[in-house]
């Protein structure tokens, strides 16, 4: 299994897909509690709910699960929300707080996920941002997440449906934060900016907008295009068609700011 899948495009826009995937190494799988294997943490049905709506955009997705390591936590560790409940760069504890593994895993396990599946992603998200910003003089980079709309471990109440992260304003232009506000702000989806999601480290990491890098991270509730926030995660086409036409503006508005930011 290659760890990370690459759809290289023409555009300036860059789209992250670190948390969709579902593969587990063997000793990974064999290593959770069986109710882990459930795999509930995952960004459900991102690449179905993005496909298309950008057909030139650059796509790098993570094949392996979250629960291998967590492509959008800092390599060293340090918690992106002090103060708050979260999950680790290898996760301890899923999203409801049990325990994930049978025996968790130790500094070498961990050392080396980080050289087979960490290392490797963000190497080639950065190759991609290097390439399209050479094609274009920027790049900006589209972080695609989601999580179910109630999460009691991680946030109160009902998560808003769009939530937008720009680590308060640092990660991007001012236009282009204004630009995705806007489009959300014209949907029929609620949504909040830098709420309880400010962006992950990807966001923060790559966010550079001195030096013509600019990244946004999109939390979306997944009650908004699954069927059902329950096992088996379905996708449901229905549910997810206006959602898709917002995600439509929401890059729609992100292109309008190309001519700022040549």
């Amino acid at each position: 299994m290659n760890p990370v899948t690459i759809q290289r495009g023409s555009s300036p826009i860059v789209l992250a897909q670190p948390h969709s995937g579902t593969w587990l190494p063997e000793d990974v799988r064999e290593a959770l509690v069986p109710e882990a294997l459930v795999l509930a943490d995952t960004d459900w049905r991102i690449p179905e709910l993005y496909d298309g709506l950008l057909p030139d955009a650059t796509i790098v997705r993570a094949e392996f699960n979250r629960y291998v390591i967590d492509a959008n936590r800092p390599p060293d560790d340090v918690s992106l929300y002090p103060g708050q409940n979260t999950t680790s760069l290898v996760p301890n504890t899923g999203f409801d707080a049990a325990p994930l593994w049978r025996q968790e895993p130790d500094e070498a396990a961990i050392a080396k996920r980080k050289e087979l599946y960490h290392a490797p992603y963000h190497a080639a998200l950065e190759g991609e941002l290097t390439r399209v910003k050479a094609l274009h003089g920027f790049a900006v980079l589209y972080d695609c997440h989601s999580i179910r709309s109630e999460v009691p471990y991680l946030f109160e109440g009902t998560l808003p449906d769009l939530n937008i992260g720009t680590n308060s304003g640092n990660s991007c232009a001012p236009h282009i934060e204004s630009a995705v506000v806007a489009a959300c702000a014209a949907s029929p989806f609620s949504h909040v900016l830098n709420g309880r999601f400010k962006g992950g480290w990807t966001t923060r990491h790559y966010g550079r907008p001195a030096q013509n890098i600019h990244a946004v991270q999109m939390e979306i509730a997944q009650s908004t295009y699954l069927a059902d926030e329950e096992p088996p995660f379905a996708y449901s086409p229905d549910k997810a068609a206006n959602l898709r036409d917002t995600l439509a503006a929401v890059f729609a508005g992100i292109e309008s700011t190309f001519g700022d930011l040549a």
